[in-house]
């Protein structure tokens, strides 16, 4: 949250509930659940700037059991569940509003610090494109047109720019698996690279520009860096580690050295201080953690 006292992260109780959406208290680590508890949920944020509320999105009006699990039989597949919708909801759970309607995966959303837009990715289009809309869901406007798959958009902190992963397949069996996967409203694991843009949609520049696994990316505060995560340094893919670079695409620089996981880094709304999600400390194998860490330039 914007003051530093709060942390909203998605999780599951064991086998017995899909991911759902909590609040922790930092200085407590009180945790309570404030999604709806039905269906699976995914992409959780404060609405900024007053942080009184969250979005999220939840597939819990289509169906309110956990979804099928993709089959793996041919390979690794993310689902793009089309019962994903986008909420607004008070933090104490008194009010949900639904935001996005469409016949196919909305999701992935964040708001920009002014508190004027929501980002998200949609298959409105027929194609994993970005989308803004006001806060109450109004003024739709899609800013992202090339095929492939455009996803987990976040603002700047002058609320003037976008980052963003993206794939764009360009061989053509790369744009054949990726249209016959994406009719079975599923995608694969790829080479994702990082992208920032106006947040009208103009000047997109690709930021990185290498064969692996570039996400989670995020503006620092000053707006001259950005932090991902990325396997670029494991041959076999498996190993994410964080590194930062700078919005022109230079000064590339490794932050972490954990022999696994390390992902989904955002900084304080101050700066002091760096929040990501690790597999370190793990009880059992593919636990994933949420770790705080002062921040020195």
């Amino acid at each position: 949250s914007k003051d530093g006292s709060k942390l909203i992260f998605q999780s599951h109780d064991g086998d017995t509930l899909c991911d759902q959406i909590y609040i922790m208290d930092i200085n407590t680590g009180e945790t309570k659940m404030v999604s709806t508890g039905d269906g699976v949920t995914t992409c959780a944020y404060f609405q900024y700037p007053s942080c009184d509320k969250i979005i999220y999105s939840s597939t819990h009006l289509g169906d309110r059991g956990c979804p099928k699990k993709p089959d793996y039989r041919s390979g690794y597949v993310w689902k793009l569940y089309q019962d994903y919708d986008i909420f607004i909801s008070s933090i104490d759970r008194d009010t949900l509003i639904q935001l996005t309607d469409s016949e196919n995966y909305d999701a992935e959303a964040t708001v920009a610090f002014d508190g004027s837009k929501i980002i998200y990715t949609s298959m409105a289009s027929g194609d994993l494109d970005l989308w803004t809309m006001n806060i109450d869901g109004s003024n739709k406007k899609q800013l992202t047109k090339k095929l492939g798959y455009d996803g987990g958009g976040f603002f700047s902190y002058d609320s003037k720019k976008i980052v963003w992963r993206a794939f764009y397949p360009t061989t053509e069996n790369q744009i054949i698996e990726y249209k016959q996967l994406l009719k079975d409203n599923s995608i694969r694991p790829m080479a994702l690279q990082i992208w920032t843009m106006n947040i009208d949609g103009s000047n997109k520049k690709q930021i990185t520009k290498n064969n692996s696994a570039n996400f989670g990316p995020y503006f620092f505060p000053d707006g001259g860096r950005i932090i991902f995560s990325s396997n670029m340094h494991d041959p076999k893919g498996r190993d994410f580690d964080l590194y930062s670079i700078d919005i022109n695409g230079e000064n590339l620089e490794r932050l972490t050295y954990f022999n696994g996981f390390d992902g989904f880094p955002m900084f304080s709304h101050d700066g002091k201080y760096l929040v990501f999600a690790s597999n370190r400390n793990q009880i059992k194998k593919g636990d994933t953690n949420i770790f705080i860490c002062e921040w020195v330039n």
